[in-house]
């Protein structure tokens, strides 16, 4: 039983404007017209296995569930993380279901994988994981390391041991080397990037952490013990992962176990596939298509006398003249122009962003719902003006406000009003008012999407003043 865990957490800067804190990198579309995590479960057609389970952060299930749905992927589940605690206690929480999962006298086995990683060469990965599949079935904890091509000093090493016929006893990992440690390790031949994709049975690691780091899967077990199910996500018990370390596999599993009399249980498999964890604007320029002056441009570009360059346009015409080494990206609400070769320094950005208490690090200015999405079109002290889109069949929560009224304006479609204890159709260029304290709700009844535009006015207009009385996808209890 191979059980594909797809980790798709975390709220990567790296890829900032684009990437947000509520809409990280493997939700993007980087290259092609799959998002990076459409494309992380796409790789896997070819392979025997289970409906893949997924890992994701609480604030990004309905953006998960929504790739997931789009992509035509099935699933066993999406398990939510309340808290972010690194990578160790989320598969810990994966093995846990699987093992929950399984029928009568079947051992998982689990390909932990993230959801961020690109990969040009199909064909090459599905051959590295068959090749370590007779490992794990052997209760080898299995790692795949990337061949490298350069010096690079961005990534971990892992450094292969004794042959083991495809394979290589790790003889140790190895932190993120200085550039002339990272040369003499490229020409040595014997170290490997270190991917982050795993393989091996679920009970074997859970014995392995059982064994170097307890009270991690302690804490795992105690927030398995009563999860809740809710639509296509599994909820685990946030005040028992709460308490649960902050550790990655790396640390808490793989290197006490290279340490160990036991070494030879850590096996590496090589793998050439043309793999990159797209860490930053240079490293997607390096994997993505270029022109003849070797710039790659997405969207509304004009690029005169611009070579090497970076260039991404989401809403706006970008125009350039004269550079060189450059990456400009723009969305509907920030702007990024940085040289190419500085472009680690993006977290600065966003470090500051926090620091001066606004959003723009956080979330985009169009928003993703369950039910849609709204567009923040104008913002001013008093007044916010938000295009909003309804799926047809879609229902929004029904709420009030205690600080704002709204006015809506319908523009094509019919929607369903709930205003009070009155319930109606508003059909297209007819509008409505919903006073400040009114109960209301919006709905689409329709098989078109619902467009409208609402007008918000009050003294204060923040997404947090909802009260949720009735909601279908279970966010009745937040703010």
């Amino acid at each position: 039983m191979l059980l594909p865990v797809i980790m798709a957490g975390g709220t990567g800067s790296r890829l900032w404007p684009l990437s947000r804190e509520l809409y990280p990198k493997q939700f993007l579309t980087v290259s092609g017209e799959r998002t990076m995590l459409q494309e992380t479960l796409s790789r896997l057609n070819g392979i025997e296995h289970e409906n893949p389970l997924l890992i994701c952060n609480e604030e990004h299930r309905f953006i998960a569930a929504e790739q997931l749905r789009t992509g035509g992927f099935e699933h066993s589940g999406i398990i939510l993380e309340p808290v972010g605690r690194n990578t160790a206690p989320a598969i810990a929480l994966a093995a846990l279901q699987a093992k929950r999962m399984a029928k009568d006298g079947e051992e998982p086995i689990l390909l932990v994988l993230a959801a961020d990683h690109l990969i040009n060469d199909q064909s090459a990965f599905q051959h590295s994981i068959n090749q370590a599949l007779e490992f794990a079935a052997n209760d080898k904890l299995v790692t795949f390391g990337i061949v490298p091509t350069s010096p690079e000093t961005g990534y971990g090493y892992i450094k292969a041991g004794c042959a083991l016929g495809p394979g290589f006893e790790v003889s140790k990992f190895v932190e993120k080397p200085q550039l002339e440690t990272a040369e003499r390790y490229l020409s040595s031949g014997e170290y490997y990037w270190n991917s982050g994709m795993f393989l091996f049975k679920a009970s074997r690691y859970l014995e392995e952490l059982r064994k170097y780091n307890p009270e991690i899967l302690f804490a795992c077990e105690k927030a398995m013990e009563c999860t809740a199910e809710d639509l296509d996500f599994v909820r685990v018990n946030k005040k028992a992962f709460e308490q649960c370390p902050d550790d990655s596999i790396d640390y808490a599993v793989m290197e006490p176990l290279c340490s160990s009399n036991s070494a030879e249980n850590a096996v590496v498999v090589p793998m050439d596939a043309g793999w990159s964890d797209i860490g930053s604007w240079s490293a997607l320029w390096d994997v993505s298509t270029k022109d003849s002056n070797n710039n790659t441009i997405k969207g509304d570009v004009i690029a005169v006398d611009t070579k090497n360059s970076y260039l991404h346009s989401e809403s706006k015409l970008i125009a350039t003249v004269g550079l060189d080494d450059i990456v400009v990206v723009e969305t509907k609400d920030a702007i990024l122009v940085a040289a190419k070769d500085k472009v680690q320094n993006v977290k600065s950005i966003v470090n500051q962003l926090k620091a001066m208490d606004r959003t723009e690090h956080k979330i985009h200015r169009e928003v993703y719902r369950p039910w849609g999405k709204y567009d923040s079109i104008d913002i001013g002290e008093r007044d916010q003006v938000k295009r909003i889109t309804v799926k047809p069949g879609e229902k929004l929560s029904i709420q009030m406000h205690h600080h704002r009224s709204e006015h809506w304006v319908v523009v094509s479609g019919t929607a369903k009003v709930t205003n009070g204890d009155k319930t109606f159709l508003v059909t297209e260029n007819e509008s409505t008012y919903i006073p400040v304290g009114q109960i209301h709700a919006l709905e689409n009844p329709g098989v078109l999407p619902l467009e409208l535009i609402e007008v918000q006015t009050g003294s204060y207009l923040g997404e947090d003043d909802i009260v949720r009385f009735e909601d279908r996808y279970g966010r009745v209890d937040e703010t």
